[in-house]
């Protein structure tokens, strides 16, 4: 694993400053610098710069989503255009005008996995600061950025319930296999919350009929799967992060769906109840591309036909 280590030493030179300097802020506080718990706030803190920091990636990932909702009646004459035609010209061509779509109204179906595949890197960087802790502590290998001999010392002393950060599932011992396997379940658990929780109320029936959300059905259930089974080699400290990184997006996701909900959704038909029992209008965004604009008016707002207006009544109008 050296390649990845030399591939994200800048990366995991940035975490373990940050792990460093967190871990600082609350040993200043009180908090004991060999405690596991101290070294759990630190993940912690650790991961919400990092969810702080990917806020607008996730901005756009919203209206990313959004606009392929609003652009599902295209899509669809898109589909029924090229209905019946198999050949390479009919597929390449409708797979160009798609993109072309995208292209116009700023947006990408794979919009949805950008925050994921960003945190990746984060991810193994933060898994390679607590796979080489004991090297470090050891004088083995070289601090690591702000995480120095002594952190390191410190962090592999200290314990969760008598369990080291960098003790995995497949490490010798029933508690540990208990703690690390609760963790992986509510780790999966939240990820499949989420993703359910955006399809089941963020989501148009139009939308929902889409073939291309064959493939993010998929990932509704590859990606807890996936991460679950990898999770039993994840060290502790990795799944404290990803504890607080999935209960930070479920709960980012829950006031974005509630506030900004995509057109034609469950939770849209919700706001816009709440929204006309306080006779507020809602305006959706427009879509190039041939969709109109939609507007949805309060209820008791109606449209009034405006009539034609002589010229000799604008004149005594004037006066």
């Amino acid at each position: 694993m050296e390649w990845m280590d030399k591939l994200l030493y800048p990366l995991q030179w940035v975490v373990a400053w940050i792990l460093a300097i967190f871990h600082e802020i609350f040993t200043a506080i009180g908090l004991p610098a060999a405690n596991g718990w101290t070294w759990v706030l630190s993940i912690a803190g650790l991961t919400l710069v990092i969810r702080a920091i990917l806020i607008p990636l996730f901005v756009y990932q919203i209206k990313s989503q959004r606009k392929m909702q609003l652009l599902q009646p295209e899509i669809q004459r898109l589909q029924a255009k090229y209905k019946g035609k198999k050949d390479q010209y009919s597929r390449q061509a409708m797979a160009e005008e798609q993109m072309s779509l995208f292209r116009d109204n700023k947006t990408s179906p794979w919009a949805s996995c950008l925050p994921l595949l960003v945190q990746m890197p984060i991810f193994f960087s933060l898994f390679r600061v607590i796979h080489n802790m004991p090297d470090v502590a050891s004088g083995k290998i070289d601090a690591i950025g702000g995480f120095t001999q002594t952190l390191a010392q410190q962090a592999e002393q200290s314990s969760v319930f008598g369990i080291s950060l960098s003790a995995t599932f497949m490490s010798d011992g029933f508690g540990v296999k208990l703690l690390t396997g609760v963790l992986i379940v509510i780790m999966a658990s939240t990820m499949f919350v989420t993703q359910k929780q955006m399809m089941a109320k963020n989501m148009s029936e139009s939308a929902m009929a889409n073939p291309m959300m064959q493939s993010q059905k998929m990932l509704l259930y590859v990606m807890p799967l996936v991460f679950g089974i990898g999770g039993i080699y994840f060290p502790l400290g990795v799944l404290f992060y990803w504890l607080v990184s999935n209960t930070w997006t479920m709960c980012q996701q829950a006031v974005v769906i509630h506030n900004m909900p995509a057109p034609g959704s469950k939770a849209e038909k919700e706001m816009l109840e709440r929204k006309a029992r306080k006779g507020k209008a809602v305006q959706q965004p427009e879509v190039k591309g041939g969709t109109d604009t939609a507007v949805e008016q309060a209820p008791n707002q109606s449209r009034q036909r405006q009539q034609p207006v002589s010229k000799n009544r604008k004149k005594n109008k004037k006066r």
